[in-house]
């Protein structure tokens, strides 16, 4: 089947375009244009009709990409038009009329590119991550990622254990022969190697896939403490409903900032106290849920009343900031248990301090977020895939110390077999599935 969609942004703009990808997609220029194929990546400005009565649907450019020297692989066409509804309807509407011809599924193009030998896995997530990129450090990583460096790191190690394995394969093909002793040691030495690598990239606070997926801010509290007013004046826009009645927030409600480039998501919760009403109670737990797996708790609680035990205190104990609110009523000096702590002072309604809680976080986010070039994991995928190539690795050594070379050889098979799954050199057609539906049609 040859396959179209839309590829630029939905809705009215200057130029649309539509991309068209499989072996008759040459069939397109021929029956919309009534013209012969123009030379290839070379523009063209022909009259774009409809197939069967030559009624002009727009003038636009057409661009003609033969394969393989194309995005896919595959014969493909760019049509632009310009980008209004009524046009990009029409056109798809005469495509769908053509034999063999359908629309195309999210992210099938760049699929079929991999399926081609064109981009590798990884190169494919980080064209997703690249598109759907808020902040600059998003965009800085997925580019990173594309360049390959990532991939050539992960094929470098799975290299080596598959000349390892070659060296075990053959002590099993030919157990009469003795393996020589610079042998047996070079496979523990590059196997140790290749783990403490492993180890290495493994140990990275996470900091690729919170730059990913954003940087989690859980407000926190106990009721009418001002967690609600604090998202709405950190957003700078009315996102949650304010007021005076305890209990008013009882479900998560999020926002995503870009704070200096940073991307963090800011959670409203629901005010925590002991309650009998279940939908509250509900509220309640998801708020404490939402505080666990944070990266930063910001612990609101009201000046006129604060109660640092119980809950509160367990909150305050990792990754959290104080922030006592309606500082304006302060009388005399606060009490020892609160000044030890990492706090800030606040006011919401005098809008006092505000500045210093958000210089707070910005250095919370800036110590976090030191970036080095050993980042090399994007996704708890990839996370996933190196944890049991690791695993296997530690189960080859000590299988290989024992001698027992056909065991050790299947933990081997098994940790490149991980390795491969993270840059598609496997067979991996439900990952594939998961990567590619997340992308957007025209991709």
């Amino acid at each position: 089947m040859t396959i179209y969609a839309l590829s630029s942004g939905s809705g009215i703009s200057g130029v649309a375009i539509v991309r068209i990808s499989g072996q008759d997609a040459s069939k397109a220029i021929t029956l919309l244009t009534g013209k012969p194929i123009p030379k290839p990546r070379v523009a063209s400005l022909r009259k774009i009709n409809n197939v069967n009565t030559s009624e002009t649907i727009d003038e636009g450019i057409i661009l003609w990409f033969p394969g393989p020297e194309s995005y896919t692989g595959e014969d493909m066409v760019e049509i632009h038009v310009h980008g209004g509804q009524a046009i990009i309807l029409a056109l798809q509407n005469e495509l769908s009329k053509i034999a063999n011809f359908r629309l195309a599924e999210p992210g099938e193009f760049t699929k079929i590119a991999f399926q081609n030998g064109k981009i590798n896995l990884l190169k494919a997530e980080s064209i997703a991550d690249l598109i759907s990129a808020e902040t600059e450090m998003q965009r800085l990583q997925a580019v990173k990622i594309m360049k390959g460096k990532s991939g050539e790191k992960f094929n470098n190690l799975r290299e080596k254990l598959l000349k390892i394995l070659s060296f075990i394969e053959a002590k099993i093909d030919f157990p009469e022969e003795d393996l020589p002793e610079e042998n047996i040691k070079k496979i523990k030495k590059d196997t140790t190697e290749v783990l403490n690598q492993i180890k290495k990239i493994l140990d990275d606070q996470k900091v690729g896939e919170i730059i990913r997926e954003g940087f989690k801010i859980a407000i926190v509290g106990p009721t009418n403490a001002g967690k609600s007013s604090l998202l709405n004046n950190l957003s700078n826009r009315d996102v949650a409903i304010v007021s005076e009645i305890a209990g008013t927030t009882r479900d998560v409600i999020e926002t995503h900032l870009n704070i200096d480039g940073y991307p963090v998501i800011i959670s409203d919760t629901a005010g925590i106290r002991n309650s009998k009403d279940e939908i509250e109670k509900k509220g309640i737990k998801l708020s404490l849920d939402r505080a666990e797996n944070a990266d930063l708790k910001l612990v609101v609680v009201d000046s006129k009343s604060i109660d640092l035990s119980g809950f509160l205190n367990d909150l305050l104990k990792n990754n959290a900031i104080l922030v006592v609110n309606k500082s304006d009523l302060i009388e005399g000096e606060l009490e020892p248990e609160v000044t030890k702590l990492d706090h800030v002072l606040i006011s919401l309604k005098e809008n006092l301090n505000l500045d210093k809680l958000i210089l707070k976080i910005k250095d919370r986010l800036k110590r976090k977020f030191i970036v080095n070039d050993d980042i090399l994991i994007t996704r708890e995928r990839h996370r996933h895939h190196l944890i049991q190539c690791l695993d296997n690795l530690t189960n080859f050594l000590e299988k290989n110390d024992k001698k027992d070379f056909d065991k050790a050889a299947e933990d081997l098979r098994l940790a490149t077999r991980h390795l491969g799954m993270i840059v598609g050199k496997v067979d991996v057609e439900e990952i594939l599935g998961s990567i590619f539906n997340d992308f957007c049609i025209g991709k």
